[in-house]
């Protein structure tokens, strides 16, 4: 218990229930020693049985977010119980997933060579036949996993680093040393829900709802040199911007402040 793993119980309506109070506790609509309503009262407001309410509140008495009490019901449980979450500023995006890159630890769950996916051919410009180096990496804060990234490399740059230099080293790191001079990016950010490998390897429910991040990087030429997809535990790892309200009379609107990006790409 409280180990951070998500156990989901089996069953359509009681793995929709268990994430639906999950994401409540974890949201802080239910505080901390709160008792949830009862199992008569979220059979009703769900719409299912107390048998499937049972199921989903045993998940989450096992991921260690409820406790029963004698006499009080299910009650949420300290936040001492609940992992670190990584914050991540849109406004200084980049240089953060950097800094994060260095100050957690990354485990390779996969390293090969072949032919890019289209989707992946397409966004880097590729020439028919090239092939890539893609990785799976799985980063971890504090020993949990919240993030689960796949990179792919044109051959020609990731042969200039190893399987074991990847497992060791940020790929931002690996590109300077092969010669790489970074010029742009893009950067799309979305939601998909968890597919089984993906699933098992950030310890959570099959089809739970992740952050995913797509990067586009390219060098001072134009040419493509890493495709990312990056999954995040919403859990455990959140964006956040902050906003100015700017303008005058009918032009106000809001603008995000990107004051601070120079001084940190400065102290990259």
């Amino acid at each position: 218990m409280g180990n951070g793993a998500q156990q989901a119980p089996d069953g359509s309506k009681a793995r929709r229930v268990y994430l639906l109070l999950r994401d409540e506790i974890l949201g802080g609509v239910h505080p901390v020693g709160q008792a949830l309503p009862g199992e008569l009262r979220l059979a009703d407001n769900h719409g299912v049985s107390r048998v499937t309410i049972r199921r989903a509140l045993d998940a989450l008495v096992t991921d260690g977010l409820v406790e029963r009490r004698a006499g009080s019901g299910t009650v949420v449980r300290a936040p001492g119980a609940r992992p670190t979450q990584i914050i991540g500023d849109f406004a200084t995006l980049m240089p953060q997933l950097r800094r994060m890159g260095e100050e957690t630890t990354a485990r390779l769950l996969s390293f090969a060579y072949g032919a890019p996916p289209a989707h992946v051919a397409e966004a880097l410009n590729l020439p028919e036949g090239a092939r890539i180096q893609r990785a799976v990496r799985l980063r971890l804060a504090e020993g949990l996993p919240f993030s689960h990234l796949t990179t792919h490399v044109p051959e020609e740059i990731a042969e200039g680093y190893s399987e074991a230099d990847l497992a060791t080293t940020p790929l931002f790191r690996l590109l300077e040393r092969r010669g790489v001079v970074v010029d742009h990016a893009r950067q799309t950010v979305s939601a998909m829900l968890a597919t089984p490998d993906v699933a098992d390897a950030l310890e959570v429910a099959v089809g739970a709802a992740l952050i995913s991040l797509t990067r586009v990087v390219f060098d001072a030429h134009g040419h493509g040199v890493e495709h990312l997809s990056a999954l995040y535990r919403p859990d455990r790892f959140r964006l956040e911007m902050t906003l100015n309200r700017v303008g005058s009379q009918e032009d106000r609107h809001w603008e995000p402040v990107l004051a601070d990006v120079a001084v940190e790409r400065a102290a990259e």
